[in-house]
């Protein structure tokens, strides 16, 4: 038996060395030889540069490349690390904001920016929780207070006014101007004008505008004029307000132009660079003010616009009735419509330019503050009783003076 199993081995490895299941290369050192293993070694390369080359993408799809979000994380979290002054927590928004600018300086001015901001935010949040607290306490002990006082029964004939209350009639006035009040026109066609700081300012003076028209007696219909619906200025308002409270305010937003919503002789443009002073408000005219925000003061931006529509323009009489100082005429959006709500109210120019802020004038014309007033000669004036004291010679002022001390 073992017999026949050593002989059975034997045979199939005769057979085996006669007939081999794997080919042997032989290398010669003959030509033609040496054609035959250079057109294979050849051809096995390009196999290989193609089968890597098929290869490449699919090695891209499994580990994709690093975003420019990806890297901008990154370095804040890196500047975070290493102590520089950045914010903690960044959306993505303000990383695509960060990757648009080119320089580090800029970079860092941002990022400063931001952590300014979420410290403000954060403090804001730790002094609301502070007063929660405090309001809270205050609650508790007033309850406790009235358990104590429980057996004096309190009496009273006025009735509480909640805030909801004073919502719906705010809601209700502004329902009736939507109706029959005067129309207030915002040119939201600034938006590629400015930057994305600037937009965001130009949004909070326009709710802060909204909220001080909505608290009027005799509110505007307030028209937003030229709202594209995938601008940034729509998504800002929508993600101030709320899209649920957006959507219920009681006003026009429109992407349509005041030239398509109103007669072009009813329109006002009302711009600091006009020519043409505004004497006195006209309740049948349609005012228009840019939505605009322009740290840089390019001046002219909506003069030029309305010459274009060939709107008419005024400005208002800020020389006329105020000792102008320094700083540039142009005011805020609330400020504007506080303005305005109180010219229309009184049409009295002395309350109504109250608003503009006291830094920028030294007070009405004709009438003086300070007893010492500095021209624009940068001399000092004094008043008519000081004046002539001090006109006199230096003989008679020390007389003056001498009989002063006998006293």
């Amino acid at each position: 038996m073992r017999m026949r199993m050593f002989l059975r081995s034997c045979s199939l490895a005769v057979s085996c060395f006669r007939n081999p299941v794997f080919s042997t290369r032989v290398f010669s050192s003959s030509r033609s030889a040496g054609k035959d293993a250079s057109g294979e070694s050849a051809l096995d390369l390009d196999a290989w540069k193609t089968v890597m080359r098929a290869q490449a993408p699919r090695e891209e799809s499994e580990s994709p490349s690093r975003s420019a979000l990806d890297d901008n994380r990154e370095l804040v979290e890196m500047w975070h690390q290493a102590g520089k002054f950045v914010p903690k927590n960044i959306t993505d928004e303000q990383l695509q904001d960060l990757a648009q600018l080119t320089t580090r300086s800029a970079k860092k001015k941002y990022l400063k920016f931001l952590a300014i901001k979420e410290s403000h935010k954060i403090s804001k949040k730790e002094k609301q929780e502070r007063k929660r607290s405090e309001r809270d306490a205050e609650t508790v002990t007033f309850k406790e207070d009235v358990k104590e006082d429980e057996g004096e029964p309190k009496n009273t004939f006025l009735l509480r006014f909640w805030s909801s209350s004073a919502d719906r009639v705010q809601s209700w006035r502004a329902a009736q101007a939507m109706r029959f009040g005067q129309p207030l026109v915002y040119d939201m066609s600034y938006e590629h004008l400015m930057s994305r700081r600037e937009m965001e300012n130009t949004v909070t003076q326009l709710m802060e505008s909204e909220g001080w028209n909505r608290r009027a007696a005799d509110p505007f219909h307030l028209h937003f004029c030229g709202l594209q619906p995938d601008g940034a200025y729509l998504h800002e308002l929508r993600r101030r307000y709320g899209s649920h409270t957006w959507d219920r305010l009681l006003i026009t937003a429109t992407e349509r132009t005041h030239l398509e919503m109103f007669p072009q002789k009813d329109l006002v443009y009302l711009t600091a660079d006009s020519k043409q002073v505004l004497q006195e408000f006209d309740h049948s005219k349609v005012y228009i003010l840019g939505a605009m925000v322009d740290r840089s003061i390019h001046s002219g931006v909506s003069l030029a616009n309305a010459k274009r529509l060939r709107l008419t323009t005024a400005r208002l009489p800020l020389d006329e009735h105020l000792d102008w100082e320094c700083g540039a005429k142009n005011l805020t959006l609330d400020q504007m419509m506080r303005i305005l709500i109180t010219l229309k109210h009184t049409g009295c120019w002395k309350k109504a330019l109250e608003f503009v802020p006291k830094r920028k004038h030294a007070g009405f014309t004709g009438v003086t503050k300070s007893r010492f007033v500095r021209n624009d000669s940068s001399e000092i004036r004094f008043a008519a009783g000081v004046q002539s004291k001090l006109n006199k010679k230096p003989a008679e002022r020390a007389k003056h003076w001498e009989d002063r001390e006998e006293y």
